[in-house]
């Protein structure tokens, strides 16, 4: 894998989403969808992916579970879940906005992708806009552009593509978003602790979901199949059902 080279997943509309909430992204729950995943949810769970920024560098807000958590911000990159398990990605108030049939909403900086094309913020000379990162063998020296980062998006037709990958610079993960078909599309986390995108597969029909069926779409993520039936595991995360 090269340093401009991301791993990309892409969802048919066969499946529902849901975001759960953690004590540290955004904070102030208890939460009825946390980790760890439990087994009801196990059972048809077949993917699931990081969220975003801890919400005071998230540059937006969150909703769920029929809650305003963080105020949302008009014209920030959305995430937004709906009631019947589908999604969209757009700027809050103009292309998404709330309604009843909404379920969740993920807020996280700006948009990646427009009208199927990397935005010009994308490739701003300030890569810093699209938040701190971690050095090459550390974080705690000074940040770099191409690192761990990650990113999802809609296509015309409403599926959903994650990618992910090492040694991306915001603009290189915008061209990947948009060589995949996506429409419009936003960051996700970033840096190696935080990005993870993860797929299971029982035994049998029946089976449960579990950390020893689960397969990293990137097998050098520092996260894997265990981290979202961990407990301890305080950041939000995307789940994705079989209907």
């Amino acid at each position: 894998m090269g340093p401009s080279s991301g791993h990309q997943w892409g969802l048919s509309h066969g499946h529902g989403q849901r975001l759960y909430s953690g004590s540290l992204s955004p904070g102030g729950g208890p939460y009825r969808f946390t980790a760890p995943i439990k087994p009801a949810q196990a059972r048809d769970l077949v993917a699931a992916f990081n969220g975003g920024f801890m919400m005071p560098a998230a540059g937006g807000g969150y909703y769920t579970e029929r809650r305003t958590v963080v105020p949302l911000r008009l014209g920030a990159a959305s995430l937004v879940i709906y009631k019947n398990g589908s999604v969209a990605v757009g700027a809050w108030g103009s292309q998404v906005a709330m309604s009843r049939s909404v379920s969740s909403v993920r807020q996280n900086l700006t948009l990646l992708v427009a009208r199927g094309r990397p935005t010009p913020l994308a490739g701003a000379a300030n890569w810093l806009a699209w938040g701190a990162t971690c050095g090459r063998y550390t974080c705690t020296g000074p940040g770099i552009e191409n690192q761990w980062r990650s990113g999802v998006g809609v296509t015309a037709d409403g599926a959903l593509v994650y990618v992910t990958g090492p040694g991306l610079a915001p603009l290189q993960l915008a061209e990947i978003l948009a060589r995949a078909g996506v429409v419009t599309g936003m960051p996700l986390d970033i840096n190696p602790d935080w990005t993870v995108f993860v797929t299971y597969n029982p035994s049998s029909p029946t089976g449960l979901a579990a950390p020893s069926n689960g397969t990293k779409l990137v097998a050098s993520t520092v996260q894997g199949p265990w981290t979202f039936f961990e407990s301890w595991w305080a950041r939000d995360f995307v789940t994705m059902s079989a209907r």
